[in-house]
């Protein structure tokens, strides 16, 4: 089992031989010393997370610690946290300040986490690179020149580069196993309805899913047990029973059967990337696993479906940031004069157009949206607003629904003979800072072998697959399992992150 980090530092703190003042202290100056260069950071709770440290130093002291006493952790911008900006990366919501916790939040801290700072992130979660954002790119720690993966970049990089020990991200399409592989992290998205999603800014609300980052799978178990639950603020949360994950993986498990389904290891894959995640695989066969091929027939529709139903969903959640109720307002005085100008222009027998018509409310909402919404998100919007429109409807979404349940079929049927599958991450490592901004399908297509798993409501989980490949850039090997299977999934995760660290020493550095 690969050292876990958490461990190590409890062991620390409950000798004496570090006091969490100290940890503390010793993250702060690192953020401080290399998140300008990597920018994964947005806000740091400086004052805050000392005060925090000295009050549950005398819970450690005392014996009367929660089970994440000693742990210091990041938050993405997309969850709520109550007295702090929750931003989501995006101009929409620079202004706004979270008035409650998420129920994540609440649970890390009923477990006496420490919460350092809050993370960078593409605006809304709307991205795969995270260079969509109002704060800048987050850089990979491992090369400043490359990406750090998207929408949670700056949870994986936090991670990364040692600025904490674990963070939370969210996961609508990919957007924790992504940036986890393109930093060299272990990312895990939990079964959708595993854990709330109350306090989170929407994206697609029947894909959305947060979960942990960390650098051991053990430490990501360890984050999920705190955080996962049924909640009585979201009906969409389970109520199935919350193992004790860290307990299961003390008992290992080698006799377990993997799937490796033909779909993800086609000959588009870059051929560096389908040799490790073989070698990963007949290593754990070595181990006691068993290989089956397996198909997933309707991946092929999995990119274009999510698509439809993703960008509808957004379009939706975002209407209510009208710059009225919710979000950015443009300023009134300004528009109010334009608006009386054109309308001067007009009674004078000037030219007239649509929005010589439109009344201040309606150019306000307008002016509003332009000015607080990015690029990439206003292209979601205007898909999802296209694919719910009259007559496009049972073209597009309906379609995308039943491909859906195809989709969800195809695991079903696959899970039925194999307990997890194996597939590559991403279909590259960590890509060029600049180098698809412009080009979205490209973009859109390195979440290609995350996606499914959303469509599912599946969990998968995403580790680092070895050693460096040949541009020295982490490659991630992804497992799922089927909805509430974490215990499978972070099982066979740590067979291969054992195979992986078994072999570190015949790989070069």
């Amino acid at each position: 089992m690969k050292l876990s980090e958490i461990c190590r530092t409890r062991t620390k703190l409950q000798s004496g031989a570090l006091t969490l003042p100290e940890l503390v202290s010793g993250f702060l100056t690192r953020i401080e010393r290399d998140n300008p260069n990597i920018n994964a950071f947005s806000q740091l709770h400086k004052e805050q997370a000392l005060v925090r440290a000295r009050e549950i130093q005398e819970k450690i002291t005392a014996g009367t610690a929660g089970s994440l006493a000693g742990v210091v952790m990041g938050i993405k911008e997309v969850l709520c946290q109550k007295g702090y900006p929750a931003t989501c990366a995006s101009k929409m919501l620079a202004s706004y300040q979270a008035v409650y916790d998420a129920t994540v939040v609440e649970r890390l801290l009923a477990e006496d986490a420490v919460i350092i700072g809050r993370l960078n992130m593409d605006e809304f979660a709307m991205g795969s690179s995270n260079e969509n954002s109002m704060y800048g790119p987050v850089r990979n720690p491992r090369n400043h020149s490359r990406v750090s993966g998207g929408s949670s970049g700056g949870s994986a990089a936090a991670v990364a580069a040692g600025m904490c020990h674990a963070t939370l991200g969210s996961d609508t399409g990919g957007s924790i196993r992504q940036p986890a592989s393109f930093c060299g992290v272990v990312g895990l998205k939990p079964s959708y309805g595993r854990v709330s999603r109350h306090g989170l800014v929407a994206y697609a609300s029947s894909f959305d899913c947060v979960g942990p980052f960390a650098r051991s799978v053990y430490d990501v178990s360890v984050i999920l047990k705190a955080i996962a639950g049924q909640d009585p603020m979201d009906a969409t949360s389970s109520a199935e029973p919350v193992p004790d994950y860290p307990g299961l993986l003390e008992n290992m498990r080698s006799d377990i059967t993997v799937g490796i389904p033909e779909e993800y290891f086609s000959d588009d894959l870059d051929p560096e990337i389908r040799r490790r995640i073989m070698d990963i695989a007949k290593k754990m066969e070595q181990k006691g696993a068993r290989l089956v091929e397996i198909r997933l027939p309707n991946l092929k529709y999995a990119i274009a479906a999510y698509y439809v139903l993703a960008t509808a969903e957004a379009s939706s959640n975002l209407a209510r940031f009208d710059g009225i109720r919710y979000g950015h307002r443009a300023d009134m005085k300004a528009v109010r004069a334009q608006l009386k100008a054109e309308e001067a222009a007009v009674a004078a027998g000037g030219p007239a157009n649509s929005q010589d018509l439109d009344t201040l409310m309606i150019r306000l909402y307008k002016q509003s949206r332009t000015e607080g919404f990015g690029p990439e998100v206003k292209r979601r919007i205007m898909l999802g607003t296209y694919v719910l429109s009259a007559g496009y409807y049972d073209a597009y979404y309906g379609k995308a629904q039943r491909i859906r349940r195809l989709i969800k079929q195809d695991f079903q049927e696959a899970f039925s003979r194999v307990d997890v599958i194996i597939s590559p991450t991403a279909p590259s490592t960590a890509f060029e800072l600049g180098s698809k901004v412009n080009d979205p399908l490209q973009m859109y297509l390195t979440d290609i072998y995350t996606i499914s798993a959303n469509l599912a409501g599946i969990c998968g989980i995403s580790i680092p697959a070895g050693d460096h490949s040949r541009d020295g850039m982490p490659i991630g090997v992804q497992f799922m399992a089927d909805a509430f299977r974490e215990p499978d999934l972070l099982n066979a995760a740590m067979l291969a992150e054992s195979v992986c660290a078994a072999g570190a020493d015949e790989q070069p550095a």
